[in-house]
């Protein structure tokens, strides 16, 4: 089944289905912060993306590869980081063993780069989450297929990374997504403040969130305080976050446009994935029933 964003944009069970989503991401971060960092901001998810589809895909249109020279020239034309800020990206990734530079090279001028076991198990659950909303939405069987192929890791990841590089919805759906996604750790402060959604209202102009902690989220997210108030503050100049009554004594409420920005974000993302899946691996059919099953089936 093929996904348009714009109908999953005002698809109210998407929304529901993706907030189970943000909490997934949320519960990850704070289990390995260290990886989930890779993600806390738009800009380093992208850098992580385009690396991983250089490897996986050459998605600079030459042959599959990481190298540090082609990894930045190929962020500085999609304008994703400046130059000192992708080589400063490889060398932390590499001092936390997420990637590696491979043994041999023919030429030493060219060292190339590979993730790391640790880095293609978290883009595979990356993945894994994604798919199973997908799979919520149409009763489908991506999971079983993916769990059953993990070489489709590789395989999807070079078009899903140049699509999502390509979008300006995925990249830029509001001032306001923009605000927090582009900040250091700012995406995870994000998905920390959608998770609280409990049932949405699309009619409602602001959401309550309940009360809510910034010491609370400094601590959970490796944070400063400075950090998170400055955010907070900018975000609340736009109309977008505010308190209830009493700044840091009463309830935290999110803006109905702030939500649709993230909304929108999301739809995007997911109909990229799930259009990609359709056109790498196809609709599956119905698994046969087993023996088991056909024995059950006849006794009911």
């Amino acid at each position: 089944m093929s996904f348009v964003a714009e109908e999953l944009a005002s698809d109210l069970r998407f929304f529901t289905i993706v907030l189970g989503c943000s909490r997934e991401m949320v519960a990850a971060y704070v289990g390995n912060p260290r990886m989930s960092s890779v993600f806390a901001s738009q800009q380093r998810w992208l850098m992580a993306q385009a690396g991983l589809g250089l490897h996986y895909g050459g998605i600079d249109g030459e042959p599959p590869g990481f190298y540090a020279r082609r990894f930045v020239d190929y962020v500085l034309k999609h304008e994703i980081a400046s130059h000192n800020t992708a080589l400063s990206f490889i060398q932390e990734m590499l001092a936390y063993r997420y990637m590696r530079h491979l043994p041999d090279s023919p030429d030493k001028r060219l060292r190339p780069i590979e993730p790391t076991e640790a880095a293609v198990e978290q883009l595979a659950k990356w993945f894994y989450i994604h798919l199973m909303v997908l799979d919520s939405l149409d009763g489908s069987q991506r999971i079983a297929t993916f769990v059953e192929r993990p070489e489709l890791v590789a395989v999807l990841q070079p078009t899903v990374a140049s699509r999502i590089i390509a979008s300006d919805r995925v990249r830029h759906p509001g001032e306001t997504f923009d605000l927090f996604t582009w900040a250091n750790s700012g995406g995870v402060i994000m998905d920390y403040l959608i998770s609280r959604i409990g049932t949405m209202d699309p009619t409602a102009a602001r959401m309550d969130i309940g009360p809510i902690s910034f010491s609370e989220i400094c601590e959970r997210f490796l944070i400063s305080r400075t950090h998170v108030k400055r955010l907070m503050s900018k975000a609340s100049a736009m109309g977008s976050v505010g308190w209830v009554g009493s700044p840091g004594k009463s309830h935290f409420w999110l803006s109905r446009g702030f939500i649709q920005e993230y909304w929108d974000y999301q739809a995007e993302k997911f109909a990229i994935i799930g259009n990609v899946w359709e056109e790498t691996v196809g609709a599956q059919p119905e698994p046969a029933p087993t023996e088991q099953q056909r024995l059950t089936s006849a006794a009911l």
